[in-house]
C-alpha cells in the first residue's frame, strides 16, 4: 500500500464536527470531480471517482450536511474490468438547490457562480480552509513515500483552482507553488517540514508521525554521513600533509644535515620523523618546553622552505 493511500485513507475517516467544514470539504470534492448534469429538462449532481476513499467521503458529507438522498452506481470503463468507476447522484430537485446555495454555487436568485468566487465565500474560517484542503488532497492530492523523496501535490484541471489552493496554503505560512504539467496545473511542496506542516493542517496525524519519524533518521543519517566525510577529508589532509612535511625533512637530514638548523627546528623535524601519524598538537606537548598546534605548524613550514631552497639550488 502506498503512503498517498494510507493519508488518503485516514483522511476519510476524518469527519469534522462542524457542519460548515463538512460543506467546504465537500464543495472542495466536488469542485475537482462533481459536475451539474441535466437531463429530460431535470438537473442532476453528480461526482465521479474511481476513488473508493473519495466516493465513501462524498457519501458521509452529502448524507450528514444536507440529509441528501444520494444513489451509488458503478461502472467499468476498463475492458479486463479492474477499474471500478464510481458515481454518486442527487436528482431531487430542492436539495439540488440547497447544496448549491451551501458550496456557494448559487445565489439567492439562482444564477450560477463561478467555482473560485463560491469557495472564497465558504472558506471565511480557517477551520473550512483546513477542510477545503483535506478534500481537495483526497480527491486530487499525492505524497510521495518519505524514504525515498519529498513532494506533496494536488493536481487540478483549473488554473483559477489552483491559485485559489495555493493562497489557501500560503495563508498557513507553507511554500506552495504552480506548475503547468500536460493539462494539469498542480500546485506542490517540496520541503519536508513543510509538508509535515500540511498533513498537520488536514489532520493527517497518524501519517504525518510517520513521515516525521522517516525524515528525521533520514536527516541524522545524512548529518552522520556528512560528518563522516568530513573527518574522512579532514584525515586524509592531515596524512598528505605530514607525507610532505616528512619528505622535506629527509631531504633537509640527506642534503644538509639537522646540524645546521635551529635548536626548535631541529626538534620538531626530529619529532616528526619519529612520530609520523602524530597530530601537530601532541608534537607540541612533546617539546620541552611545549608549544601550540600554530608554533610547530610555524616550523614545520619553515622547513618545508628550507628543503624548497635546497631543491632549486641543487637544479
Amino acid at each position: 500500500m502506498s503512503f498517498s493511500r494510507d493519508v488518503k485513507e485516514e483522511l476519510g475517516r476524518q469527519v469534522s464536527p462542524a457542519r460548515h467544514c463538512c460543506i467546504a470539504e465537500f464543495a472542495a470534492i466536488f469542485s475537482v470531480a462533481g459536475r451539474i448534469g441535466r437531463r429530460s429538462g431535470r438537473y442532476y449532481l453528480e461526482i465521479h471517482t474511481e476513488n473508493l476513499t473519495v466516493a465513501e467521503k462524498s457519501y458521509i458529507l452529502l448524507k450528514k450536511a444536507f440529509h441528501a438522498k444520494v444513489e451509488v452506481m458503478l461502472r467499468n470503463h476498463n475492458l479486463q474490468g479492474k477499474v471500478l468507476n464510481y458515481y454518486l447522484v442527487v436528482r431531487e430537485q430542492e436539495m439540488i438547490l440547497a447544496v448549491l446555495q451551501a458550496i456557494k454555487l448559487m445565489d439567492g436568485e439562482g444564477n450560477i457562480r463561478d467555482g473560485v468566487s463560491g469557495n472564497q465565500l465558504l472558506v471565511q474560517n480557517t477551520c473550512c480552509k483546513r477542510a477545503f484542503l483535506r478534500g481537495s488532497f483526497l480527491v486530487a492530492g499525492s505524497v510521495t513515500n518519505p524514504e525515498k523523496a519529498y513532494h506533496l501535490e494536488i493536481a487540478v484541471l483549473s488554473q483559477a483552482l489552483a491559485r485559489e489552493l495555493q493562497r489557501m496554503v500560503l495563508s498557513f505560512q507553507i511554500d506552495a507553488k504552480i506548475v503547468e504539467r500536460k493539462k494539469y496545473y498542480v500546485v506542490y511542496i517540496k520541503e519536508g517540514s513543510q509538508i509535515v506542516d500540511f498533513l498537520n493542517i488536514v489532520e493527517a496525524h497518524v501519517a504525518l508521525m510517520r513521515f516525521e519519524n522517516v525524515r528525521i533518521v533520514k536527516e541524522v543519517r545524512n548529518s552522520v554521513n556528512r560528518q563522516v566525510n568530513c573527518e574522512t577529508a579532514n584525515i586524509s589532509k592531515t596524512v598528505t600533509a605530514a607525507a610532505k612535511q616528512i619528505e622535506d625533512i629527509r631531504y633537509i637530514e640527506c642534503n644538509m644535515g639537522f646540524s645546521q638548523l635551529s635548536r626548535g627546528l631541529r626538534d620538531v623535524a626530529e619529532l616528526r620523523l619519529e612520530y609520523p601519524d602524530s597530530s601537530l598538537a601532541e608534537l607540541g606537548q612533546m617539546l620541552n618546553p611545549p608549544i601550540g598546534k600554530s608554533g610547530v605548524n610555524h616550523r614545520l613550514r619553515k622547513l618545508g622552505e628550507i628543503a624548497n631552497q635546497l631543491r632549486d639550488g641543487c637544479r
